[in-house]
């Protein structure tokens, strides 16, 4: 006879306290969106966009971290704290650097990361917005890869990046996305060779 779940949790749903030091993340990132007092008209980005970039970006990240041998959990904590700055303040200006302060505060509270595991991630939250430039640490381009690849599945990203950013930087961040579709074998997208908006927008 099978037990009911109410007696075998086989799996937590991060709720309570019998959840894995990755899920705590998670699941204070995912609270930190939710319970912020800043409204849609004043973020950057909606909460809505923020909940789903931040757990898309998880997603992926657990799938391209384990294709490059990488850290999975650290890949994750690393992927769910990237925009915390963005989640608690709803502003987007310089939110990589100012978001380490906010990344290392939650990593301590919960006590459950040594001070290397620190580092690595706060590195990589540091600098995952400098996506134009190539770092020799493989989790900074895991996270700038896992990022761009995300927003890349947004409609209307390619025009929004054309409009918000250089044509320099654009190259950059269209040749990181073409490059994460070769590396999990997905087929060619042509938009990512265009550097002229799709639409006609008023």
């Amino acid at each position: 006879m099978a037990m009911s779940p109410t007696h075998y949790p086989i799996y937590t749903h991060f709720k309570g306290d019998n959840i894995s030091r990755v899920e705590l993340v998670e699941r204070i990132v995912v609270e930190t969106i939710i319970k912020s007092k800043v409204p849609d008209e004043e973020r950057a980005w909606s909460k809505v966009f923020e909940l789903k970039h931040s757990s898309s970006v998880i997603q992926i990240g657990r799938v391209l971290a384990e294709k490059r041998g990488l850290n999975v959990e650290l890949a994750v904590v690393m992927s769910a704290l990237h925009d915390i700055y963005v989640n608690v303040t709803g502003r987007v200006s310089d939110h990589a650097r100012k978001g380490v302060p906010i990344a290392e505060k939650i990593l301590r509270e919960t006590k459950k990361f040594k001070e290397n595991e620190i580092k690595i991630v706060l590195q990589a939250v540091g600098n995952h917005s400098d996506k134009h430039l190539v770092s020799k640490n493989l989790y900074i381009e895991f996270m700038k890869d896992a990022d761009v690849f995300d927003c890349s599945l947004y409609e209307g990203v390619h025009d929004a990046y054309l409009y918000e950013k250089s044509l320099a930087i654009c190259k950059t961040y269209f040749a990181r996305v073409k490059k994460v579709r070769k590396e999990l074998g997905l087929k060619k997208d042509k938009q990512w060779d265009v550097f002229e908006y799709l639409k006609k927008h008023k």
